[in-house]
């Protein structure tokens, strides 16, 4: 009964009802609008997981594999002028309470002369200032949000404020791909200047220059038990190998041939969390590129070892050199302060 009622319902306002073609094609033009949408953001944000990869020696963590076939009708900006920053985080697994947080934090400086690149490690036991939690170390920021891209934009957020400098771009990053990364460009050289032995494999890797597989270098990026400096030498062993997979990268010409770089994306992992800022592929890609022809500069935010109550290890600000460095930073002459600090520029060959 109920349901003759609905027919005879339906039966009397059926010549109120709109004509389906033109409903089922303004849906279809939106559902069109969205996919496109969605592939320009895939797409270039994809592609800054691969150049991050290639400045920090990291692969991207990414929801989906993208469509690579328009990789080159991506949307393009104009040339990103003035200094660049781009924030990669390093994750490992998730703790023990399921939660990830930065293993390392890398700030990646692009002069406005585009003269080369500048790796600035920043510590991930720093204690700064947090959103509404007082102080913590800086690698609990990722963990503060719900997902990585919560967790990104909240360590943005506390990295921004502690340096005073824009962040343009950046990715959360993950041990997770950087074997087939590794592999895709043929192995990746690095140059120790002392012999580590893995605590976790027991390999030793020699002093000088070799030659390390993906799953070598996965190895050797998690090392920082047995080190002299720990944490801080493991951030030194990321910038070498930073500097050695954007030598492969360049010698194979990858961020110069759309079909290269399209190829290369295919191998990294299944997840990313990228913010691609205001600038394209093809902007972000140009500037990188340019700034990539000269061997990168390595170095770490100055800090000392201080100790609370709350926190009985972390590092704080340097008070003697970390003003000027950031000042440096922020006005864009980090290759002055460099040079006039070569104790603290990392060694990478």
């Amino acid at each position: 009964m109920i349901e003759d009622d609905l027919r005879a319902a339906f039966a009397r306002r059926e010549e109120l009802t709109p004509a389906v073609g033109p409903v089922r094609a303004a849906i279809d033009r939106a559902v069109v609008r969205r996919r496109r949408r969605r592939l320009r953001l895939r797409l270039a944000g994809t592609a800054l997981a691969v150049v991050a990869a290639a400045l920090a020696g990291f692969t991207a963590v990414a929801p989906r594999q993208p469509d690579t076939a328009d990789l080159i009708a991506a949307p393009a900006t104009p040339p990103p002028s003035g200094a660049l920053n781009v924030l990669l985080l390093g994750s490992d697994a998730a703790g023990p309470d399921g939660s990830r947080r930065a293993d390392s934090i890398l700030l990646v400086h692009l002069p406005a002369d585009r003269s080369r690149l500048y790796l600035v490690s920043l510590p991930r036991d720093l204690v700064v200032p947090t959103p509404g939690r007082g102080t913590a170390k800086l690698n609990l920021s990722l963990a503060a949000g719900k997902d990585l891209a919560a967790g990104y934009q909240e360590t943005r957020q506390v990295v921004a404020q502690l340096t005073g400098v824009r962040i343009d771009a950046g990715a959360v990053l993950t041990y997770r791909a950087t074997r087939e990364l590794t592999d895709a460009v043929g192995g990746v050289p690095v140059c120790l200047p002392t012999a580590i032995r893995s605590y976790h494999t027991r390999r030793t890797y020699p002093a000088g220059c070799q030659r390390l597989d993906g799953a070598a270098a996965v190895d050797l990026l998690r090392q920082r038990y047995n080190m002299p400096e720990g944490a801080v030498d493991r951030d030194r062993n990321a910038a070498r190998y930073a500097a050695g997979l954007l030598q492969r990268v360049q010698e194979q010409e990858v961020l110069t041939n759309p079909l290269l770089l399209s190829r290369l994306i295919t191998k990294v992992g299944p997840d990313l969390v990228t913010d691609t800022g205001e600038s394209s592929l093809p902007a972000l890609v140009s500037a990188a590129g340019a700034a990539a022809n000269a061997e990168p500069v390595a170095v770490g935010l100055p800090v000392r070892h201080g100790t609370t109550k709350e926190l009985p290890y972390g590092f704080r600000l340097d008070p003697t050199l970390a003003p000027g460095f950031l000042d440096a930073l922020r006005t864009d002459r980090l290759g002055e302060w460099t040079a006039a600090h070569p104790k603290q520029v990392t060694t990478l060959r």
